[in-house]
């Protein structure tokens, strides 16, 4: 048998759990109940200067249970998959929930609302898990990296990692389904000195399957030149002009955006785009599309972590918000439908009008990029923006010099609407996939 056929066999024992603690549950007195099981196996191995420094196996999982009687909800979890063990979670998960409140709002997802006919992604390409060609691809990673550049002075870390995970969720619908999933990931931290000056920066790749992995030697030369660039770094003056996000840096703008639409702000009136569906929050030529269903996605999913199934989906068309993200309770806080976001979001892609990246910088020509964000200054109730930032200061179009320890700030309603254009340069190394961002101004606190 080889590994995918075990994990797939050990999906079908997890879901006969899971059928059966529901009936357990119905039976203790459950008018209806919900159980989720996840359980991960890999190994993540780490090397420094090529050296050995650290290898972890790990095999772990836990099934969570809630349960709902006269409009209560009692929660409770157990590594220990037992039947005994989960029946006595049951029952404290029953018990707790004679001291909740009553909820109108809580309970589970509508039948129809279900994942019923979940698609097969092809999520699943595990591999043996084998230490020593872990470590063979970090020390690669590591000493390349420290062959291409003097000014690269030592490697911080270079890090495998393997992992396969299996998700069952079931629920007295009589909805009971797992998926499979593997991720495999490479990365490289790099440490660069000039003049007494010195840079720490980074490279990685990350997949489904282990062999559409970037190779050790592109890493370390993206790794080399993310680090020497910055090196000899100045302050600048205190100023406002364009801004220009690096893909790396303007997945973070979407995010804050994924948060300000999320139920949970919405119906608390924690979010500066309350009342935002169905206007425009973007500029008109700005589209944001959800590929919930696209095949080795880093962020696809059949279905949410309420059984609810997901869709590919519109979340801006032309400029304009076209859905909030919401679970089923915050949908019922609101009087909508839920919209299959219960556990976050799967794979944006964001798009403008094809510029390229040297398009982008000449069109800002005098300006700031950005290349990396440090700091929490951003506040979702009022959308007001401020946060520590390095980058690349630009004069009619050329890249002049790097800088460093700036802040950057505005509001993001402001950002979002005077985005001047998306680059093609898109990273495919995340979930939330940017090409570079131009803002057409922001202000820049330096000297």
């Amino acid at each position: 048998m080889n590994s995918e056929e075990q994990v797939l066999q050990e999906q079908n024992h997890l879901e006969s759990i899971v059928s059966d603690a529901l009936q357990i549950a119905q039976q203790l007195g459950a008018d209806s109940a919900e159980i989720s099981i996840s359980k991960q196996t890999g190994i993540s191995v780490n090397t420094r200067g090529g050296e050995v420094e650290n290898i972890e196996f790990n095999k772990d999982g836990a099934l969570g249970i809630a349960v709902y009687r006269d409009g209560r909800k009692g929660s409770s979890s157990t590594a220990d998959l037992s039947q005994d063990a989960i029946r006595r979670c049951i029952e404290a998960a029953l018990e707790i929930s004679k001291y909740t409140a009553v909820d109108p709002c809580a309970g589970l997802a509508d039948k129809e609302l279900m994942g019923w006919d979940a698609p097969d992604l092809e999520l699943l390409y595990p591999v043996a898990l084998d230490p020593e060609y872990g470590l063979d691809l970090a020390r690669r990673c590591e000493l390349h990296a420290l062959s291409l550049d003097p000014r690269i002075k030592q490697s911080d870390s270079g890090n495998f990692s393997s992992h396969h995970g299996i998700k069952v969720y079931g629920n007295t619908h009589g909805f009971v389904k797992g998926y499979a999933a593997s991720r495999h990931s490479l990365s490289c931290v790099l440490i660069g000195e000039q003049d007494g000056d010195m840079q720490r920066d980074y490279s990685f790749s990350t997949a489904r399957e282990l062999s559409e992995l970037w190779t050790p030697e592109r890493i370390a030369e993206d790794a080399v030149k993310r680090t020497v660039e910055h090196l000899g770094g100045r302050k600048i003056n205190t100023t406002e002009v364009p801004v220009l996000f690096l893909p790396r840096t303007a997945n973070s703008l979407f995010g804050h955006l994924v948060s300000a639409i999320s139920g949970g702000n919405l119906y608390r009136k924690s979010s500066f785009l309350l009342d935002s569906l169905n206007t425009s929050i973007f500029p008109d030529w700005l589209q944001i599309k959800e590929l919930a269903h696209l095949k080795k996605g880093l962020a696809s999913t059949p279905f949410d972590s309420e059984g609810v199934r997901t869709l590919d989906r519109s979340i801006i068309e032309n400029g304009v918000l076209q859905t909030y993200l919401l679970t089923s309770y915050s949908a019922r806080k609101m009087g909508m439908q839920p919209t299959g976001h219960a556990g976050g979001i799967h794979n944006w892609r964001v798009t403008g009008r094809d510029e390229s990246y040297a398009d982008l910088i000449k069109q800002m020509g005098t300006g700031l990029i950005v290349s990396e964000l440090m700091g929490q200054g951003v506040n979702i109730v009022t959308g007001d923006y401020s946060r520590g930032a390095t980058g690349f200061w630009v004069e009619n179009g050329e890249i002049m010099y790097p800088v460093e320890e700036i802040t950057i700030a505005g509001n993001l309603k402001d950002m979002f609407s005077s985005i001047v254009a998306v680059g093609n340069d898109v990273d495919l190394r995340t979930s939330l996939q940017s090409g570079s961002v131009l803002i057409e101004k922001m202000k820049i606190a330096g000297n």
